[in-house]
């Protein structure tokens, strides 16, 4: 295939399906590389691969051509828009791929990694540790370098030992952890609340102390119960919103 080829996904269906596929397609999106073409495959190609109708796939596309992350042309196909702006607001609805496509998108910098001993506020989700392996990353916006969020990631030593610090460069811990390293991950519980910044934070997303920020708490959990992984994102408030939608079941 010589136009751009999406990520996989295993759909849940308690979601909708066309949301799940857009998530997914947006992380792709986002998280490409520079070189990567810019044409889409047509819309019966993309829903073979996802496994869902061409309606659902149109419903999928039309998402993200209202974010703006594709225009789409009679006869000529569908592109990624190249100037897309990154940094666009989060949608959560409860799938990992949506966690994924929050995180994606924007340029990495892995400022340090290695051994730490499990912080005092995180020790219940470790109990079984005396250290995690940290991670601390900033990612800014593409076009103006502009720093939009600071992320801490705590994760379990035996996963880190499969974690290639590269990989993070290009893609979110969830990603990796779940695509790369095959973790087991069933179920993340997302803490969103309002903070002012103190003088590290500050300092790393280049704002005035006590601006107001978002601060996320991610927690990452197996099949059995056990934590994977603990991220804290500072996100920069005037860059970020966060909507939450519940689905009646």
């Amino acid at each position: 295939m010589t136009s751009f080829a999406p990520d996989s996904i295993v759909l849940n269906r308690k979601l909708p399906l066309w949301y799940q596929v857009s998530q997914s397609l947006r992380a792709s999106i986002l998280g490409r590389s520079p070189e990567d073409p810019l044409r889409l495959p047509t819309e019966e190609r993309l829903a073979e691969h996802y496994g869902v109708s061409v309606l659902t796939m149109r419903q999928a596309l039309k998402e993200l051509e209202d974010e703006g992350l594709i225009s789409r042309h009679r006869r000529r196909g569908t592109f990624i828009e190249p100037g897309v702006r990154r940094g666009a607001p989060v949608r959560l609805l409860g799938s990992v791929d949506a966690i994924v496509a929050q995180q994606s998108g924007m340029t990495t910098e892995l400022l340090d990694h290695g051994r730490t001993p499990v912080p005092a506020a995180f020790a219940e989700y470790f109990p079984d540790l005396d250290e995690v392996a940290t991670y601390h990353r900033l990612r800014s916006d593409e076009k103006t370098g502009e720093p939009t969020n600071h992320a801490v990631n705590h994760v379990r030593p035996e996963l880190a030992a499969r974690v290639d610090p590269d990989d993070l460069a290009r893609w979110p811990m969830t990603k990796v952890l779940r695509d790369v390293v095959k973790a087991d991950i069933s179920r993340i519980t997302d803490t969103v609340e309002a903070r002012l910044a103190d003088p590290d934070t500050a300092r790393l997303l280049q704002v005035p102390l006590l601006s107001p920020i978002l601060h996320y708490t991610g927690v990452t959990y197996d099949a059995a119960g056990r934590v994977l992984d603990v991220a804290v994102i500072h996100y920069r408030g005037d860059r970020f919103s966060f909507t939450v939608t519940l689905e009646a079941t």
